[in-house]
């Protein structure tokens, strides 16, 4: 039989993912902070999108808010109900508002200056120039001039050595350590290489080095952590003979063995336990305190709040939500004088404003659900604590709200829930089930850390709990589990062995 091309036409199903698609998904898993640099980049790329952050709510109709929704989801013992104020856009409305007062010619925020401008006297505008500096003589008022940061550990330290080091060849030198001064403030460079690489004398790098590891934090570019540990000591008067022999053996601390230490330090028990107040007054870290930068703090995604009738009421922070509006006004300008080329572009402008308004408000809506979903299952942990946190996985949640478990997950994916009991985040309540005795209920893998941490601390000095003893006591609880998991759970919660806590309980004790 011969073997020839020909062609066939067949009919087949498949999913496409459209770049709308595509768009609605990435939307789904960014957190509210990458959610409003994308907003600000489509903001800059469409024409008709605008932002309708500083316009006041009477001002402007609520229909042009994308997933800016004061729907509350209310759970009580009998029912979860949805309740909508005010639609959300992108569906039955047509997107516009009268710009006529929203875009005036002149913009609010220039008239409002103005006024205050009018309303304030000469000399305190006299003042702000002073104080903020209006810049190479021009009498206009900069704000950028008032903005200030954080000096950072790299800055703070050449500050310090330009007070310090006088000769040239000293602040080459003492230049290089602090580039070579991590985040932690240690110098973990080989100083003989610095001195071969600067072709300068070993002596000459190890005064400078001297030098820097005077300045403030103290302890800053010390080569490890037992030079760290000494600079702090000596400072405070605590560094003599006996601390530095305990400094010579941390290994030894850092195990407990308390026992051993006093037999190569020749101290007592008493001498010991004061050493060891005196080291965990120092700091081991001391470049953290000069961060390059900032804390961000986390904002929650979602409130939950007790209602009047003893449920939950679970809402949407639109304060995390990006408010657009699409401009029909500007498009039916353009649009009708525009030449083919540019109505088709700006008809694909209006197309992509109406999917990133719809994509804002179908993504409130999902994070509402979810979040409404596992309020529901984790009931318990809002009542009475963290022991009573159940067993929950994604698939669980996506089959109770009609959704795929990918879905899910990238929901819970950078999201916070504030609740009465702190801010978690969304993923904290999905955890592994671990097995009751004798066929009882599951327990939640972290409520089990939980207990297994509150029977530790909760142990006398005279009777240190093992591992063993640990698994005994928690069967008799109605939980099966082994010795290896407790240890492992022991192990991520950074708590010691029995043994290590029996030796430092002894030194204690």
């Amino acid at each position: 039989m011969a073997l020839a091309p020909r062609l066939e036409m067949r009919q087949g199903q498949s999913l496409v993912m459209t770049p709308q698609l595509q768009q609605a998904i990435k939307l789904l898993q960014l957190s509210n902070l990458e959610l409003a640099e994308y907003v600000e980049q489509e903001l800059e790329r469409n024409p008709l999108l605008e932002s309708g952050s500083g316009e006041p709510e009477n001002e402007r109709s609520r229909d042009d808010t994308a997933a800016e929704s004061s729907s509350e989801t209310r759970w009580s013992e009998d029912q979860l109900s949805l309740s909508e104020d005010s639609p959300l856009p992108g569906r039955e409305s047509d997107l516009d508002t009268d710009y006529d007062n929203v875009y005036a010619d002149e913009a609010r925020s220039d008239v409002q200056n103005e006024a205050a401008a009018a309303g304030s006297s000469s000399s305190d505008w006299q003042s702000l120039r002073t104080s903020g500096g209006g810049g190479q003589g021009s009498d206009e008022y900069s704000f950028e001039a008032t903005l200030t940061r954080e000096a950072t550990l790299s800055e703070h330290l050449t500050e310090q050595m330009q007070m310090s080091l006088k000769v040239p060849q000293d602040r080459l030198i003492g230049a290089y350590l602090i580039d070579q001064v991590n985040e932690a403030g240690y110098i973990t460079a080989d100083m003989e290489e610095i001195a071969e690489r600067l072709g300068a004398e070993i002596e000459d790098v190890l005064s400078v080095l001297e030098v820097l590891q005077g300045f403030e934090p103290a302890g800053v570019c010390a080569r490890n952590l037992k030079e760290c540990l000494a600079i702090q000591l000596a400072e405070r008067d605590r560094l003599d003979p006996t601390m530095e022999n305990f400094l010579d053996h941390l290994e030894l601390f850092a195990k407990r063995d308390f026992d051993q230490l006093m037999k190569v330090t020749g101290a007592d028990r008493d001498d010991i336990a004061g050493m060891i107040e005196d080291i965990r007054a120092c700091n081991p870290k001391p470049g953290l305190a000069f961060g390059d930068e900032p804390v961000v703090p986390v904002i929650p995604d979602v409130f939950v709040r007790r209602g009047s009738d003893g449920g939950w009421l679970v809402e949407i922070n639109s304060e995390t939500l990006p408010r657009v509006l699409v401009n029909q006004q500007y498009y039916a300008e353009v649009s009708s004088l525009a030449d083919a080329k540019a109505k088709a572009y700006v008809s694909e402008c209006l197309n992509n404003a109406n999917w990133l308004v719809k994509s804002l408000d179908q993504r409130a809506r999902t994070i509402l659900k979810v979040a409404s979903e596992i309020i529901r299952q984790q009931d318990a942990f809002l009542m009475y604590g963290v022991q009573h946190l159940r067993p929950l996985n994604l698939k669980t949640v996506a089959d109770a709200i009609s959704m795929h478990e990918s879905t899910v997950s990238r929901v819970t994916s950078n999201k916070y829930i504030a609740t009465p009991r702190g801010i978690f985040e969304l993923k904290y309540f999905f955890t592994s089930a671990i097995a009751g005795t004798e066929g009882g209920a599951s327990h939640s893998a972290e409520s089990v850390r939980h207990r297994i941490k509150e029977l530790i601390d909760s142990e006398r000095p005279d009777a240190v709990l093992s591992d063993d003893n640990i698994v005994e006591i928690l069967k008799g609880q109605g939980i099966d589990i082994a010795r290896r998991t407790v240890a492992k759970y022991r192990e991520a919660l950074s708590i010691p062995s029995s043994v290590q806590r029996r030796r430092e309980k002894k030194a204690y004790a």
